[in-house]
């Protein structure tokens, strides 16, 4: 399976002879990397999210690829005939579990996101934060390729907001690519690989004034509850791990990645306590005699 995805000279418009809303886009997304989607309202942005997950075809261009995909819309229809765990049990078969796992995978991702007590409660009669922590779920149920997110976390509370920021970090760290649009600006900061923009139809591509340096890195220094071990996704995202006296971790990360990885550390179950975030010193260039 192809996990690299691709948009190539895509156009979209609406109806036949209707007004173009994305032309002449291009865009790949990689495995293992983060990517932001920003725009005002009606740009197009919720179309470009359909497209990547092939919900809808471009009325011209390619799009070449196909990673295991999984979709998180603005608006998630909620008044569906199932209870909230049948719901995710069902969907998690349609990606391809047993029964057995999907029902246990929907347990878990209920559990994470603080909806457990309601597994059980008819759609139609969730809030708009239940019904919003189904619709996040189903998309993580099978540990999807491509995870695709459109003001996923509108709606959730703040454990969910956080369990949905660590869930990401979890994607990427695992070779996933996230792409995600969010009204707020301070959403994953300093976390994405690469930041777009639509503009009349076409992307661009944003850069920072501020961004850190090629290559430059940022030292964590963390501890964990007695006999607690690094978490997995906290060693993937590191350049390098040392353990230090009393428990505690030296991590060096990429610049970029900093917030994943406090955010990896801080949501872990039990949490690790962050003693310490700062700018790793430059290399000192080897010199001969």
């Amino acid at each position: 399976m192809h996990r690299h995805l691709r948009l190539t000279a895509v156009g979209r418009r609406y109806g036949v002879r209707g007004p173009w809303v994305l032309r002449g886009v291009d865009l790949a997304i990689v495995p293992g990397t983060l990517t932001r989607i920003e725009g005002a309202n009606g740009t197009g942005k919720s179309t470009l999210l359909r497209l990547l997950a092939r919900l809808d075809a471009p009325t011209e261009g390619r799009i070449t690829g196909r990673p295991r995909t999984a979709y998180v819309p603005e608006r998630f229809p909620s008044a569906l005939p199932f209870t909230a765990a049948g719901y995710l049990t069902r969907l998690g078969t349609v990606h391809g579990l047993s029964r057995a796992s999907a029902a246990r995978a929907a347990g878990v991702w209920l559990e994470r996101f603080g909806a457990a007590g309601y597994a059980g409660t008819p759609m139609a009669r969730l809030s708009k934060g239940g019904s919003q922590k189904v619709a996040v779920a189903q998309a993580l149920l099978a540990d999807p390729e491509l995870l695709v997110l459109d003001e996923a976390w509108t709606g959730l509370d703040a454990a969910a907001r956080a369990e949905l920021e660590r869930a990401v970090a979890e994607r990427t760290a695992a070779g996933g690519a996230v792409v995600f649009v969010d009204h707020d600006p301070r959403r994953l900061a300093g976390a994405p690989d690469a930041t777009y923009i639509v503009v009349d139809g076409g992307l661009e591509r944003r850069t920072a004034v501020d961004a850190p340096a090629a290559g430059a890195c940022a030292v964590v220094v963390a501890r964990g509850p007695a006999g607690a071990r690094l978490p997995a996704e906290a060693a993937r995202l590191a350049v390098s791990a040392e353990e230090t006296a009393h428990g505690g971790h030296r991590l060096t990360v990429p610049a970029a990645r900093s917030d994943v990885l406090l955010r990896t550390l801080l949501t872990a179950r039990p949490p690790w306590h962050v003693v310490s975030v700062a700018p790793a010193p430059p290399s000192i260039p080897e010199t001969r005699p």
